[in-house]
């Protein structure tokens, strides 16, 4: 089997011969794994290419755009806030952001925008990926339209605009833009490798992705799935241009590896603190844990469940999330990394390789059954 790098304790042979296999039989390209248990690390592990042409190896410093999985690193930054009071998750956002409540988004509160149920899914066309770079002006437009359904009575995945919108809160309250929060509030002090955006000392050790096969959607062109895919038409190419790189994308070009996510979402699993420095209070995890909607998402089309900041299980969807108190997400293509706060356990993965799907994958799933299969 293909040789795997770095680490783990015995007791975790199995994800190492997993992810072994799956390099072996080439469903991986390059990939990351780490576990981590009650503040210990129990597997840190890599392997493959970090090129599709493999000439260069993955590496133990590899990074790669984790596409949504920077979701739960921005939804930390915005709950750190929360828990230096100064964001109330339950006052209307028109309190921080005054632009916004306009066509009806007066009653829209923080903990909405937090759990994909504030009707502003996406952007009113026309409306291009590169659009989504210019980070003022493409937050004015969410600004200033109307919701796609009444806010706070269904869940609707906020694909590609969540950044946006949780990232005007921070400056609006912080100053900083999110990247800078990131880097400074989160990254630095818990020594993550991890940016919003790539950093300039980064290209080299980048691991382009592989985009996955096209998905052949009908949708019909009047529904909020529609309009959130095509505002604007997702491209997995466009995450290894240089202006991706650039750009702050808190939904989706979060740069980093297994390591780094690992490193900053066990806080969720520790009671809010890694290694001694304090990222959230108890009572603010609690507070992610408060179901905000469960149903079928209007964007993804499946059954989920969203408490303040990320998913909570729910066992038709996800059934290998652990079903007690955890929280979790993933991105585009595979990338994953679950919070299990009764076993005080944190699971991350990163690949490059994309596969289909939007939650986890096949892959993905095959890792976690195994993690757990080692854990009992």
């Amino acid at each position: 089997m293909t040789e795997v790098q770095g680490r783990n304790d015995p007791a975790f042979d199995a994800v190492r011969d997993e992810l072994a296999a799956r390099l072996a039989a080439e469903e991986e390209l390059g990939a990351a794994i780490v576990v981590d248990v009650d503040g210990h690390v129990v597997v840190d592990i890599w392997g493959g290419w970090q090129d599709a042409d493999r000439r260069t190896p993955w590496g133990a410093d590899t990074v790669v755009n984790v596409w949504s999985s920077t979701k739960m690193v921005t939804a930390l930054a915005v709950l750190m806030l929360v828990d230096r009071g100064l964001l109330d998750p339950y006052a209307p956002v028109a309190r921080y952001w005054p632009e916004f409540a306009a066509n009806g988004k007066d009653a829209v509160e923080v903990r909405h925008l937090l759990s994909h149920t504030s009707g502003v899914s996406g952007w009113d066309q026309p409306f291009q990926v590169e659009d989504m770079y210019d980070t003022e002006g493409a937050t004015k437009r969410l600004a200033a339209q109307a919701p796609w359904w009444a806010p706070g009575t269904a869940s609707g995945y906020h694909a590609q605009n969540q950044g946006h919108l949780l990232g005007e809160l921070i400056r609006r309250t912080d100053g900083r833009s999110l990247t800078a929060f990131v880097a400074e509030e989160i990254a630095g002090p818990v020594g993550a490798d991890f940016s919003i955006g790539a950093r300039d000392v980064d290209p080299a050790r980048i691991a382009p992705v592989v985009p996955p096969p096209p998905l052949a959607l009908e949708i019909p062109p009047d529904s909020v799935a529609f309009k959130t895919f095509t505002g604007p038409a997702a491209s997995a190419d466009a995450a290894n241009t240089d202006a991706w790189r650039k750009a702050e994308l808190g939904a989706l070009n979060g740069h980093g590896n297994a390591r780094s996510l690992n490193r900053i979402l066990k806080a969720l699993a520790l009671d809010g603190t890694v290694d001694g420095v304090r990222l959230l209070s108890p009572e603010t995890i609690a507070l992610t844990l408060e179901e905000q909607s469960h149903g079928v998402d209007l964007v993804l089309g499946v059954p989920l469940r969203f408490g303040i900041g990320f998913a909570l299980p729910e066992s038709q969807t996800v059934p290998y999330v652990p079903q007690g108190r955890a929280l979790y997400w993933g991105g585009w293509g595979g990338s994953l990394t679950i919070a299990d706060l009764d076993s005080r356990t944190t699971v991350s993965y990163v690949m490059n390789r994309m596969a289909p799907g939007i939650i986890g994958s096949d892959r993905s799933a095959a890792y976690v059954q195994v993690v757990q299969s080692c854990l009992t």
